[in-house]
C-alpha cells in the first residue's frame, strides 16, 4: 500500500515502545504504516520534512470539557487541539444521561478531532460552571441519575469511557461521598472505570482513594491543601500509596484549581510520579493558569520528569487508562495519529492554582499534528 504521509527524519519518541532514535514515520489508511529509516515515497504521498523536530503519538488530553455551546464551561475542541497538539480529547463529565445526546450529535460526531467521554452519573452534567453561576451538581441528590446513566454508557460504549461524577465542598456540599458510592454502583453495573473528582472536603482525600477500585481514576490527584496527597512533612499519605498497589489511577487534571507546584514537588521528589498528565482545560482555565496540555506538560519537564516520561503520560499511560489500546502510539497498525513538538529554551514564568510562580527554562511547543494519517495544522 503506497503511504499517504510520511513525516521525515524526526526525532520519534514513542514511549509504547521504548523509542527515541531520528527515524521516519508512515502513514496509510488512516494508521501508522510504518517506522524506519529511508521510508520510500510515491508520486501521491506527503512528504513533511520534521527534521530537528520531536515525534511522539497524538496526545491524549484525559480531563477536558469540550461541550462546547452545550455547557457555560465547555470549549471548542478543534481550535483547542489545532494549537496544543492534541488528537484524542476526553470530556470528562461535561454531559450526563439527560444531555449526552446532544454532545454527541452536534459536537462529538462533526469534529475532526476524536472526542472521547466519561459520562457525569448526574443527570446534566456539570450544568451550572461559570463565573457568575456555580452550583455543584452532585450537592443535589435528586440530580443523580444511575438508572439512566447505566442506560446511556451502555448504549455508546463506542464513545463513552467511564463514569464520572464530583466530590468535594464545591462540587456535592454536604452529600459528602454519597455521590461517589452511586457512580461507583453505576460503573460496576457497565464494567467500566470511574474517574472521581476531589475538591474541599468533605469528603476527605482518604475516604475517595480508599474507595477506588483498579483502573479507576483520581483526577486533580496533585491538589493543593486542603485535600492533598502529600503530608505536612512532605511524605505521600499512605492511602495513596495503597492506592497505586491495587491499580489506581492518579491524574493531573490542572484546571482553575486544582494543581500545586508545592504538592507537585512533594509527591515527585518521594517518587511518586502521576500516571497522566491532564489540563482540565475549560472556559474558566484556557486563558490561564492551566492553558493548554503541552504547558501543563511542560511544568512537569521543568520540575524534572524525563521528557520521555512526559510524553508517556500524555500519550500510552492515557490509551490504557482508557482501556483503547489502539491510541497513544506508533507501532504499525495504531490509529494514525501523531503530534509534533519542539523543546524552546529560554525563561518560561508558570503559574499553578494558588499563585505560585515557577521560572522554567524549557518549554514544550506544538508544531503540528497528523489526524487519522493526515496533516490537519494548517501550513
Amino acid at each position: 500500500m503506497p503511504f499517504d504521509l510520511i513525516l521525515r527524519g524526526g526525532r520519534v519518541i514513542d514511549p509504547s515502545q521504548k523509542l527515541d532514535s531520528t527515524t521516519d514515520v508512515a502513514f496509510a489508511g488512516g494508521k501508522v504504516a510504518a517506522i524506519g529509516n529511508g521510508l520510500k515515497a510515491d508520486a501521491g504521498t506527503d512528504v513533511r520534512d520534521v527534521a530537528g523536530h520531536i515525534v511522539t503519538p497524538g496526545l491524549i488530553d484525559l480531563h477536558t470539557h469540550v461541550y462546547w455551546g452545550g455547557t457555560s464551561l465547555g470549549i471548542d475542541a478543534e481550535e483547542f487541539c489545532r494549537t496544543s497538539g492534541v488528537t484524542t480529547a476526553i470530556d470528562t463529565g461535561s454531559a450526563g444521561p439527560g444531555n449526552f445526546a446532544g454532545f454527541r450529535k452536534h459536537v462529538i460526531e462533526p469534529s475532526e478531532v476524536r472526542i472521547l467521554a466519561y459520562l457525569h452519573v448526574s443527570h446534566a452534567g456539570i450544568f451550572g460552571f461559570s463565573n457568575r453561576v456555580m452550583v455543584g451538581e452532585s450537592e443535589e441528590l435528586r440530580l443523580m441519575d444511575p438508572i439512566s446513566a447505566a442506560e446511556v454508557a451502555d448504549q455508546n460504549r463506542d464513545l463513552i469511557v467511564g463514569i464520572k461524577v464530583r466530590v468535594g465542598l464545591h462540587a456535592s456540599g454536604k452529600s459528602g461521598i454519597v455521590p461517589l458510592e452511586i457512580a461507583l454502583e453505576v460503573a460496576d453495573q457497565v464494567g467500566m472505570p470511574l474517574m472521581a473528582h476531589i475538591d474541599h472536603p468533605p469528603p476527605s482525600y482518604e475516604e475517595v482513594v480508599a474507595r477506588l477500585r483498579p483502573g479507576d481514576v483520581l483526577t486533580h490527584a496533585f491538589r493543593p491543601f486542603p485535600n492533598s496527597a502529600a503530608t505536612a512533612q512532605g511524605t505521600v499519605k499512605k492511602v495513596v500509596l495503597e492506592a497505586r498497589e491495587r491499580g489506581v489511577l492518579f491524574d493531573i487534571g490542572h484546571g482553575k484549581g486544582s494543581f500545586a507546584f508545592k504538592t507537585a514537588r512533594a509527591l515527585l521528589a518521594n517518587g511518586f510520579y502521576p500516571d497522566t498528565i491532564s489540563s482540565d482545560v475549560h472556559a474558566l482555565c484556557i486563558n490561564g493558569p492551566a492553558f493548554d496540555q503541552v504547558t501543563t506538560m511542560s511544568k512537569f519537564l521543568c520540575m524534572g520528569m524525563a521528557l520521555p516520561d512526559v510524553v508517556a503520560a500524555s500519550t500510552v499511560n492515557a490509551a490504557m487508562a482508557l482501556r483503547r489500546p489502539e491510541l497513544g502510539s506508533l507501532k504499525a497498525g495504531s490509529v494514525g495519529d501523531a503530534t509534533i513538538i519542539d523543546i524552546k529554551e529560554g525563561r518560561f514564568d508558570y503559574v499553578d492554582v494558588v499563585g505560585e510562580h515557577l521560572i522554567g527554562d524549557r518549554k514544550i511547543a506544538s508544531e503540528g499534528v497528523v489526524i487519522a494519517g493526515r496533516w490537519w495544522h494548517p501550513g
